[in-house]
């Protein structure tokens, strides 16, 4: 009877860690895919993987980390067992608090920009500017230093605003 209990209970624990994170693991994975419905089937399919791994972690301080982290594995794993599809209706809907200034267009530019990063670049910006993540807790997630993370952060931005400047020169 006290497994059973004990089992009931880490079950809860977990489902009430990931109730508090939910909407910020689908942003995440929105990020990645564009797509509600991929976005729910990934965060999903990560719940799942981390509900399964949810005994062995050894420090519950970390929960969210580790959960996002996942969520951006499961992300680029169904990047690249799929074919990248870009739907439609999707790419009108705002999960960016943009100031109300940015254009339709410069948001389309800066999407297309952020499509031309391969997804392991992309998850420095989806979690620097998505999730609201300081260095410190960056470095965290993707387990290198923070000056690492930095140094990796500042160099794609350096590449988006290339995308962007040529795209502005293309567009002329």
């Amino acid at each position: 009877m006290i497994r059973l209990k004990n089992v009931n209970s880490k079950e809860q624990q977990f489902s009430e860690k990931i109730e508090i994170i939910r909407e910020k693991l689908y942003r995440v994975a929105y990020c990645y895919v564009k797509n509600e419905q991929e976005a729910l089937d990934i965060v999903s399919e990560a719940v799942y993987k981390g509900y399964l791994a949810y005994g062995k972690m050894q420090s519950i301080q970390y929960f969210d980390t580790w959960m996002s982290r996942i969520v951006i594995n499961s992300s680029i794993d169904h990047i690249r067992r799929n074919k990248r599809i870009t739907y439609l209706e999707d790419q009108s809907q705002d999960f960016v608090a943009a100031e109300k200034a940015v254009t339709l267009e410069d948001k389309m530019d800066l999407y297309d920009a952020l499509d031309r990063l391969v997804p392991e670049e992309k998850t420095y910006i989806i979690l620097k500017y998505f999730v609201n993540l300081p260095f410190r807790e960056m470095a965290d997630v993707l387990s290198l230093s923070e000056n690492t993370v930095k140094t990796r952060f500042y160099r794609i931005i350096k590449k988006l605003k290339s995308y962007l400047i040529e795209g502005e020169v293309e567009n002329v």
